[in-house]
């Protein structure tokens, strides 16, 4: 059998079950690291129930994610997860929904390992939202569970801190309500209100442009260009004002502002 009539054979096995994400349709790849509670434990190497130093391995793998050819309109991570809304026109490998989670998953996991030092990985989903308020209630959702999350987590680490177990500090907060949440870590002298931004609220990651001094290679003239750069931003909004400011990177500007 010729190589061409044998590829065009067994190339069918490899795509026969190929999704593509529709035309007209937003595109959301959420990632979350594989059995990172034990990672983060290991060696005591992180601070709990949050740590600088993960938050910005986080951080720079995002960061990883928004250039390394996709085009990515916002990125954002909250605990071991990180979220990417792509422009409407994204085409890359065809819109193919296995070559977007192989290579995104792949991609997070090795920025992230070798930053770290040591093996990590990544699973990838794709999700596909009919319109923009879809999308601003997709992040609306991680927002709050940040949130969510962060209280359970100040309240877990506290009553281990206090000298409970595992099974006993997970019994004490099983069903408590938010503001008995509150109540336990003011008892400890821990006001939630004033946990930094980033624990409650996640990182969000966002082009901007800028200007920087540079010359004219004609001229030799002093000239002040136009550039572009990923910013960081460590104190986001919440419910409704954040919604507003996940709905201005879906403005016609924005989305074809970004290459």
């Amino acid at each position: 059998m010729k190589f061409d009539d044998l590829d065009k054979k067994m190339r069918v096995y490899e795509t026969a079950t190929d999704l593509c994400v529709l035309p007209g349709m937003f595109m959301i790849a959420r990632l979350d690291g594989r059995s990172f509670t034990q990672l983060t434990k290991k060696g005591g190497q992180f601070e709990v129930p949050f740590d600088e130093r993960f938050r910005n391995l986080m951080v720079a793998t995002t960061e990883s994610l928004m250039t390394c050819g996709f085009r990515v309109l916002y990125g954002y991570t909250e605990s071991d997860e990180i979220s990417l809304l792509f422009a409407p026109d994204e085409q890359l490998f065809g819109r193919k929904l296995r070559k977007y989670n192989s290579t995104l998953a792949g991609e997070a996991s090795v920025q992230f390992s070798v930053r770290l030092g040591q093996a990590a990985s990544f699973d990838c989903r794709i999700s596909q939202l009919p319109n923009p308020e879809v999308v601003v209630d997709y992040f609306r959702w991680r927002n709050e569970d940040a949130a969510r999350n962060a209280l359970n987590s100040w309240c877990y680490w506290t009553l281990r801190n206090d000298g409970l177990n595992k099974q006993q500090a997970t019994k004490r907060l099983l069903r408590l309500p938010v503001s008995e949440k509150n109540e336990l870590l003011f008892q400890f002298k821990i006001n939630f209100n004033d946990v930094p931004s980033w624990q409650k609220r996640g990182v969000g990651l966002y082009w901007e442009e800028y200007d920087k001094p540079s010359v004219n290679q004609m001229t030799g003239e002093e000239i002040m260009a136009r550039r572009r750069r990923i910013r960081k931003d460590f104190e986001l909004p919440m419910k409704g004002e954040y919604g507003e400011f996940v709905r201005s990177f879906l403005s016609e500007r924005q989305t074809q502002g970004v290459t």
